[in-house]
Formats: structure tokens, sequence, C-alpha cells
């Protein structure tokens, strides 16, 4: 691709809503990093045509260096880019954590960059010239994967912080209760009373808001507690 880098000052942000100036704050957000400068005005042409907000970026440097929202989305990738490429990019993502969902385009794609584009965890590898469609489709499923992802990670935060809550009792209760053991049997592990043990395990599933022992079950197997034998 031959198109002209733009500056850090020309990284354009557009929203398909502005009132007085100001960016509302989207629900969902496409990041495209595209070196041609025709090509990011026909792609935010695009996706503003459909009510998309967008985050175009010249490089991949622009992008890792701007402060992105945290909300569900997902990045328009080039294949082929000055400084770092996009599966360069790719790599530095997955590698510090961040699971964007990542849809490639490429005038230059051959089959060896689309097998270890996919196998890295693209959601789609497009070449140009490619039919506006298939990129609106993979953008919709994009957004929908990260807005799945964004909810488990933070149920699954919630239920960490539930299990930080409990007591170290608590926690050592928690692997025998699952595993099945009566108050009785658990009560001999710790050497204490049954009663005692009764208030303990009120008190895990009250803290943990497990609703039955099913939930608990299945809090535990989230959490990776292991089932303790006695």
């Amino acid at each position: 691709m031959g198109g002209t880098k733009l500056s850090r000052s020309d990284t354009e942000l557009f929203s398909s809503d502005r009132s007085r100036g100001r960016m509302k704050r989207s629900e969902n957000l496409v990041f495209v990093v595209e070196d041609d400068a025709s090509m990011r005005t026909a792609l935010k042409n695009l996706l503003r045509s459909v009510g998309l907000d967008a985050q175009l970026f010249a490089s991949a440097q622009e992008f890792l260096e701007a402060d992105l929202p945290n909300v569900p989305s997902c990045l328009i990738l080039d294949l082929r880019l000055p400084g770092l490429s996009g599966l360069d990019l790719q790599r530095h993502l997955t590698a510090v954590n961040n699971h964007i969902p990542i849809i490639f385009i490429t005038a230059h794609g051959d089959i060896p960059m689309s097998v270890r584009a996919m196998k890295a965890g693209a959601t789609e590898f497009l070449t140009k010239p490619f039919r506006d469609q298939d990129l609106l489709d993979a953008i919709q499923a994009s957004l929908a994967q990260d807005r799945v992802r964004r909810e488990k990670e933070k149920a699954f935060a919630e239920l960490h912080n539930r299990f930080q809550s409990l007591t170290s009792r608590e926690r050592q209760l928690l692997p025998l209760v699952v595993s099945g053991r009566s108050n009785k049997e658990i009560a001999a592990v710790f050497g204490a009373s049954e009663i005692t043990v009764k208030v303990h395990r009120g008190n895990l599933m009250r803290k943990m808001q497990a609703g039955s022992f099913a939930d608990l079950v299945r809090m535990a197997a989230d959490l990776k507690i292991p089932y303790t034998k006695v």
C-alpha cells in the first residue's frame, strides 16, 4: 500500500452522533489501523453510513500509544504497515493479554499469512477488494464476540471478589462443601462441632451469593477450586 502516513495530530476520531462538538460515549467502537489514506477515508465513510463509531490510525505505533476507550470494540488491521506490521501488532496484543477481535485486511494476502493470522486468533482475513457487506458482517460478529468476552470477564471479577471476601476458614471449607461432604464429615476434618460447620457453611453460601449447592459447585469450578478428598 502506498498511502501517505498521517501525523499523530491527523489521527481521526469520529462518531455517528455529535453534541456541541463533543463525542458521545459510544457503546461500541471500531478501531482502524491502515496506512493508506484513501482506504482510511473509504472505511470511515462505510462505517459512518451504518452508524458505527470508529477511531482511525495510520500506523500500529499510533494505535499502541493511543488512550483507547474501554468499550466493546474490534480492530480492522492492515497486514502490511510501516514499522510494526499487522502480524507484529497482533503478536504484541496477545503478549499483553489484549484480546480485542482482529479483522485483517490486505491487498497482499496469501494463504500462509492468513493461516498465521487465523491461528493467532483473528476473526476474519479479507483480501482487497472485498465486499462492504463481508466487512460489516465481520465487524458485527467481532463486536458481539467482544461483548460476550467482556461480560464473562466482569462476571468472573465479581465472583473472584466474593471469594476474596471469605475468611480463611471459609476458603478451607469451600472445597470440602463442593466435594459433597456432610457437616459431620467436615467437622471431623476441622476438629469442630457440626453447629460451627453449619454456621460457616451458611456464611460461605451467603458471601458467595450461591442460591443452591449446584450454584456453589459451578462457582468453585469457575474459580478452579479443586474437589478435596477426605
